[in-house]
């Protein structure tokens, strides 16, 4: 008599579907600690400018040429390298960050988990030699990727409410 040393096809299936939901498990996400660490890189991408801790900044910012800023008026930064050349006015002694307010903070996260978009309003207060130079009661939306395990801003948009 014959005899193999495969399972049988059923029992195949079984093993693969135990096994398949194992890994499912594994990798359940929680969104609730995610969305902490969603919006401690948001509160980074302003609150570095009060101690002008401009690591803190770049290590939540997307280092590569996809990087997409548009701000009030018509600037539109493209890549982390034009987003940089505002590194000589932020770094001046002459610009100083009061404080800023975020309130109204939505995030949102992809099935996939690994990427969040955010809607809040913002107040970002500071001085430039001297003199006010805020931006008030602005819409602030973007898009976080999470990259090696870290929540990092790929995209940004500022924008004035007209109708206020």
């Amino acid at each position: 008599m014959k005899t193999s040393c495969f399972m049988p096809l059923g029992v195949c299936i079984s093993v693969l579907l135990i096994l398949s939901s194992c890994d499912k498990a594994d990798k359940a996400v929680d969104l609730t600690a995610e969305r902490i660490l969603v919006e401690k890189a948001i509160h980074s991408c302003i609150g570095w400018a009060k101690t002008k801790d401009i690591n803190l900044l770049y290590s939540v910012i997307a280092n590569d040429s996809n990087y997409l800023e548009v701000d009030p008026g018509n600037k539109v930064v493209k890549g982390f390298e034009d987003f940089r050349q505002s590194e000589t006015f932020w770094m001046n002694p002459d610009f100083k960050a009061v404080r800023y307010e975020i309130s109204d903070l939505k995030v949102q996260f992809s099935k996939s988990s690994d990427v969040a978009w955010f809607f809040c309003m913002l107040d970002d207060m500071n001085e430039w030699k001297g003199q006010p130079a805020n931006w008030e009661n602005t819409r602030w939306t973007g898009v976080l990727e999470k990259r090696d395990n870290k929540w990092t801003m790929v995209q940004m948009h500022f924008s004035f409410a007209s109708d206020k």
